[in-house]
């Protein structure tokens, strides 16, 4: 029967065609990559990339790409790799396509203690460890309002979640907004930017992305268990309480190093795995990796579509424009 559901479930998605899918993202990837290294206010040739690259051409050129773009790509692409992942995470946890740790308010914990732990001056590279725990703590919050005495409830827990997140984005921008009168900054962490970014940020967050990457990617087997039921899944030896746990702070650790480094990113977490199982199904082993491409490459090119016109946007006013009407046709297109 477990054979049966899996494989009902797997047949969604031929392994011809999620061949073909990670084809067309590898190919996507390449070309959002190149497209976001020459595109800007400055445009660059790519026979003149090519030469940078190689640390060659002119020193203009050479400036551009590893001082200002190549950090800022790099970081981006960290970053939505982060949210693809823990919004599929998250997702496969509750097993609900509605929930993602920005509607959750995870972010908007660890952003608040991002804020606060900036304004305290204190050392910038433990930074995404100090959001990671403020996530849990609002991780924990949240899930301790949804329980009720015949379980989890998951429209309480969402309820919850938009509830805190809240409360935690208004105390990050009243801080923001008396932080010495840095309100274009307060703007910028709220709606989520890369501007500025540099290689200091990359560093700063790239072990603990990389480490929650690859712990993530690992948790397919598990999630698909637990997707088959409660039931189901602790008579096959699932530690129910500690999956759950080890799933949530792996989830919380991408989504804190995200919102520690570039602000308040919405729909990216809750958009992307909903698209990856259309492209390859359910099975998580395949979802949890393809979640991650697909975000790292959907906020590599939202941020150079916010930083080529006349006026350069916040990457997250990129994503909610283009996410939010999708979301919508997916909503509806699922309505029966």
């Amino acid at each position: 029967m477990i054979a049966t559901s899996i494989r009902s479930r797997e047949e969604k998605a031929p392994a011809r065609y999620r061949v073909w899918w990670l084809l067309g993202l590898a190919i996507a990837g390449g070309v959002v990559l190149l497209g976001s290294l020459a595109m800007g206010s400055v445009a660059v040739p790519v026979a003149d990339l090519v030469q940078a690259l190689w640390g060659q051409g002119d020193e203009l050129t050479h400036t551009i790409l590893w001082e200002l773009r190549l950090p800022r790509t790099l970081l981006a692409a960290l970053v939505g790799a982060a949210l693809g992942l823990s919004g599929a995470l998250v997702q496969g946890l509750l097993r609900n396509g509605l929930a993602d740790p920005y509607l959750l308010g995870i972010s908007a914990g660890a952003g608040l203690v991002a804020v606060v732990f900036l304004g305290f001056g204190l050392a910038f590279t433990w930074l995404p460890l100090a959001a990671w725990v403020g996530a849990l703590a609002t991780a924990t919050l949240v899930f301790g309002l949804a329980r009720s005495a015949t379980g989890l409830s998951v429209t309480r827990l969402i309820l919850a979640g938009v509830a805190v997140g809240s409360f935690f984005g208004s105390v990050t921008s009243m801080l923001l907004l008396f932080a010495d009168d840095r309100v274009q900054l307060a703007l910028n962490w709220l709606a989520g930017s890369l501007n500025g970014r540099s290689w200091r940020e990359v560093q700063a967050v790239s072990g603990y992305i990389g480490l929650g990457l690859i712990l993530g990617c690992g948790l397919g087997r598990p999630l698909n268990l637990l997707s088959l039921g409660e039931e189901m899944a602790r008579s096959l030896g699932v530690a129910i309480g500690r999956t759950r746990l080890t799933i949530g702070a792996i989830a919380a650790l991408l989504a804190a190093s995200a919102a520690s480094t570039v602000g308040l990113i919405g729909f990216v977490g809750l958009l992307v795995p909903h698209v990856t199982r259309l492209l390859v199904g359910t099975d998580y082993r395949w979802v949890l990796p393809v979640s991650a491409a697909m975000g790292a490459i959907l906020l590599v090119a939202a941020d150079t579509a916010a930083r080529s016109g006349p006026v350069e946007l916040p990457v997250g006013v990129v994503t909610a424009l283009v996410g939010a009407p999708f979301f919508g046709w997916l909503l509806w297109r699922r309505t029966p």
